[in-house]
């Protein structure tokens, strides 16, 4: 068994993509447990809904405790670091808060965005860049954990990103296709369905038409070909 910590900075990151996979590593018996950096507070839905922005993390809040019991995670955390401001932050401030949790949870993988951040989102890119700076830092104090740190993704052949201009990692970049089950989808529908004030931007994002079974992670200073099929796999110790 392994324990396995996502880190993203908004709510609803851990559904828009990786929640087929994290139902998968549940049904495995894997922990999963969720770092949020900020409450998702700045959305713009927030305007539709006539609240301000406290009010609004605070709902969002609410809907990601319903998405904690909908892919049974083993814990979740949701900071109140400055949504959509993680890059006025000193990184220090944000390394500082990651590493606490990674010191409490030790998790064997440590998960976040790609480089790209997929959507180029501000606020992922940050997240990529500290949570790979808090890894590095740990690995060169020699400290037993995280073992391994990989990069949710996206893989399409349309280069184009279609409508909202997605990024990709490249085939060649891909060391991990998690294969979710039926059962596993079914419940990263719901984790969407959990977000009631976001449905809106879920429906015209075309998410659950767009995520198939076979959920992509790219490894870092790690490269596997063929690609593994589940993230803890030629784990050393």
């Amino acid at each position: 068994m392994m324990k396995i910590l996502y880190v993203f900075p908004h709510p609803d990151d851990e559904s828009f993509g990786p929640a087929p996979a994290i139902a998968a590593q549940r049904r495995r018996g894997n922990e999963v447990y969720l770092l949020t950096l900020t409450k998702g507070e700045a959305t713009k839905q927030r305007f539709r809904l006539g609240v301000d922005k406290k009010k609004m993390g605070e709902i969002r809040y609410k809907e990601m405790q319903c998405v904690e019991k909908v892919l049974d995670l083993n814990g979740m955390k949701v900071c109140d670091l400055p949504d959509d401001g993680l890059k006025e932050l000193d990184p220090h401030k944000i390394e500082s808060v990651i590493r606490d949790h990674v010191e409490r949870i030790e998790p064997d993988i440590l998960v976040t965005y790609a480089v790209h951040g997929i959507s180029g989102f501000e606020d992922h890119l940050v997240s990529h860049a500290v949570v790979k700076s808090v890894y590095c830092d740990l690995k060169r104090e020699g400290a037993p954990y995280p073992r391994r740190l990989a990069f949710f993704t996206r893989f399409s052949e349309d280069e184009s990103g279609g409508k909202f201009n997605l990024s990709s990692s490249k085939l060649k970049e891909i060391d991990c296709w998690v294969e979710a089950s039926k059962e596993d989808y079914q419940k990263f529908e719901d984790a969407l369905d959990c977000y009631e004030t976001y449905q809106e931007v879920i429906e015209e994002s075309n998410v659950k038409e767009e995520v198939g079974y076979r959920i992509s992670f790219e490894i870092f200073q790690e490269d596997f070909d063929p690609p593994l099929e589940v993230l803890d796999d030629q784990l050393e110790n």
